[in-house]
């Protein structure tokens, strides 16, 4: 479902020369259909710009990576909304919403995209809501007034509203209560069920090796890190 092969990634200082840094090289790896593999790495190793690169937010140099039949390196940036809207899920560390639109439209609105009914958009939400213990007088409010926990699982809802083939996952545990974890490792193994391919970077130990099949060390695709 996820396949990458031999994919490169430089930065180009500008304010500095225009060095060229080179970060990512030869990057292979392949994620089956209900498979959920870890990225690992000391900080700097790359795995965060491994992750935007699989969604498309970062353009490859080189070779090619392939969700489903479509390959993010080649795709024209129609294909790639279209494969976010329909096929791969990302829940990142932050929440980006359109300022004053209720929660409950928030978590919907992926189900929305599609062309679900409002009606069964909106119950799906609620659900997800209550089931990450956001409390049912803040669904009419706008997630960016909640606090930094409340805003993550609102994230991690609308992430999971839609049953995507294959997922992103950037540290979706990180800072929550040990009731909310239960519930967001519970979704994942959900998910993993359903036949959805994921990738996911958890600095939980006891998260990763509770949902994860195996991991990825990303140093041994970060020039001059390997060793």
């Amino acid at each position: 479902m996820i396949e990458l092969k031999d994919v490169s990634k430089t930065f180009t200082l500008h304010n500095q020369g225009s060095a060229v840094i080179e970060v990512l090289s030869g990057v292979s790896l392949s994620v089956a259909p209900g498979e959920c593999v870890a990225l690992t790495g000391a900080s700097g190793a790359g795995k965060s710009t491994l992750m935007r690169m699989i969604y498309g937010n970062y353009m490859a140099q080189s070779g090619a990576i392939r969700i489903g039949d479509v390959d993010l390196v080649q795709a024209e940036p129609r294909d790639v909304i279209g494969l976010r809207r329909q096929t791969l899920g990302y829940v990142s560390q932050f929440l980006r919403v359109v300022p004053r639109v209720p929660t409950r439209d928030v978590v919907a609105e992926p189900l929305r995209a599609l062309g679900v009914p409002a009606e069964t958009a909106l119950a799906r939400s609620e659900a997800l809501l209550s089931q990450l213990n956001i409390p049912q007088r803040l669904w009419s409010l706008s997630p960016t007034t909640f606090s930094g926990g409340e805003q993550q699982r609102v994230n991690i809802a609308r992430g999971f509203a839609h049953a995507y083939p294959a997922m992103l996952l950037d540290e979706p545990t990180a800072s929550l209560d040990a009731a909310n974890r239960e519930v967001v490792l519970a979704l994942i193994e959900e998910a993993k069920a359903r036949g959805a391919a994921i990738i996911g970077i958890f600095h939980d130990e006891n998260a990763r090796a509770r949902v994860c099949d195996r991991e990825i060390d990303v140093a041994r695709f970060t020039p001059g890190m390997a060793a």
